[in-house]
């Protein structure tokens, strides 16, 4: 019984990648034969490929490279922002490493559908990324934070302002300024210019960055005097439930539907709604967190109108396709538009080599992308020990990054930019402008 007993100890030898030291006998057989069984399993189970993964591997980081993954609209109303987003990360990470590893970024086309978002970020945790990063709509990204939480995956420069990503809790790593900031900017500045509260108004999609959007607008506009019931009405549209009710003739917002956006017919009956029941005029209308055609189709029917208003527009536009439009449409003033990365004429190194490396596709989207990659490059080398998802955010949380000349300062929230430049139409072109220069756009 012994000599059998000792013929079980030699069972490392099927498993020569594992050696463990054991003890040369057993107090007894059942002991023995129960560890060898288990260890014959282990070979097998080995043999077959089972437990053939480096060790993190599942997280998307092996011996040879990091797979990191994003999900942005390919071929959708926002495609245009998707592809230069994912051309101006993928120059950013090209032939980049990290403690020798290679950056592998995985693109999937989510069509500005949240469902397909949805299987698109299951798949990419069934393969194993180590974070997701530059996503940029809205509903998507919303849609998705469950399940990156649930699976401890960083969120690192979602190309979105909206407020479910801040002041940001866990693996929320952003990169640009908020919707809330833009907001606040345009609305200073109109309130500057003479343009009173009640005159401020907003064109939004309806769904939920939509609603996002008119929170931050609300932020804003329920700390100026005699707004309380303005406010209200917002509010009440806020928190209408459903997946698309019917938000427009209740307050100083039109909505229009994703799924129909050249219609943009219901939200101007809606603000038209708003002026004669309220006894006001929309001075300024605020189109944020929109895409192109809805904004320059909104912008054309509007004049078409003969209206006057002012049209501000955040950095969610394509900016090439909609100075177009509004050359077809004979727009030429009064369209003001903050932007959340540097000027494309910037002497900045990081504005310089981003030009230089994205050559004919360099734009403000693009720019974006480029300096999301950086940052996340920067983040990564600046992690102390292993690679790992928790050592990458020990490594942003209370630091700042220098990315060639711009500043990123996560010492105080989960957010390093707070720049917000304003530029206006002026003769077919938007120039940069500072907020005092900004105001002659909201004067009548």
């Amino acid at each position: 019984m012994r000599s059998s007993c000792l013929l079980f100890s030699t069972r490392s030898i099927f498993v020569p990648a594992y050696q463990p030291t054991y003890p040369k006998t057993y107090p007894n057989c059942r002991h023995l034969l129960r560890e060898g069984a288990l260890f014959a399993l282990f070979a097998l189970l080995t043999a077959f490929g089972v437990f053939a993964q480096e060790p993190g591997a599942g997280t998307g980081v092996t011996s040879t490279t990091i797979r990191i993954g994003s999900v942005l609209d390919l071929d959708g109303e926002a495609r245009m922002r998707g592809t230069a987003l994912k051309t101006g990360l993928e120059a950013a990470l090209r032939s980049e490493k990290i403690q020798g590893r290679a950056i592998e970024l995985i693109v999937q086309n989510d069509s500005f559908d949240p469902k397909k978002a949805i299987e698109a970020t299951k798949q990419m945790i069934k393969q194993g990324i180590f974070a997701m990063i530059g996503n940029a709509s809205g509903p998507s990204v919303k849609a998705i934070l469950p399940l990156l939480a649930e699976n401890n995956i960083p969120a690192v420069g979602f190309s979105i302002g909206v407020d479910y990503l801040r002041p940001g809790v866990g693996g929320i790593v952003n990169f640009r300024a908020s919707f809330a900031q833009e907001s606040k900017l345009v609305i200073e500045t109109a309130l500057a210019a003479g343009v009173k509260p009640q005159e401020i108004c907003a064109y939004l999609p309806n769904d939920a960055g939509g609603i996002a959007n008119l929170n931050a607008i609300k932020v804003v506009l329920a700390k100026q005097p005699a707004m309380t019931e303005t406010a209200n009405k917002i509010q009440q549209i806020i928190d209408m439930s459903g997946e698309e009710p019917n938000r427009n003739g209740i307050g100083p917002v039109g909505f229009y539907s994703r799924h129909t956006q050249m219609q943009v017919r219901p939200g101007y009956d809606s603000l038209k709604q708003w002026e004669k029941t309220a006894n006001t005029q929309c001075r300024l209308v605020m189109l944020v967190g929109g895409t192109n055609p809805p904004t320059s189709s909104f912008i054309g029917y509007t004049r078409y109108k003969g209206e006057k208003w002012t049209i501000s527009v955040t950095s969610q536009v394509e900016v090439p396709t909609l100075l177009n439009d509004l050359r077809n449409y004979q727009v030429a003033d009064k369209i003001a538009l903050t932007q959340v990365v540097p000027a494309l004429d910037s002497s900045l190194a990081i504005v310089e080599a981003a030009r230089k490396d994205l050559g004919d596709r360099f734009d403000s989207s693009s720019l974006e992308g480029y300096i999301v990659g950086k940052m996340f490059l920067a983040a990564m080398r600046s992690v102390k020990g292993e690679i790992s998802r928790g050592n990458f955010l020990n490594a942003v949380r209370g630091h700042t990054f220098d990315l060639d000349g711009l500043t990123l300062d996560f010492t105080g929230d989960n957010q390093g930019s707070d720049l917000v430049q304003f530029y206006s139409l002026e003769n077919g072109d938007f120039k940069p402008q500072t907020p005092q220069q900004a105001q002659k756009a909201f004067q009548q």
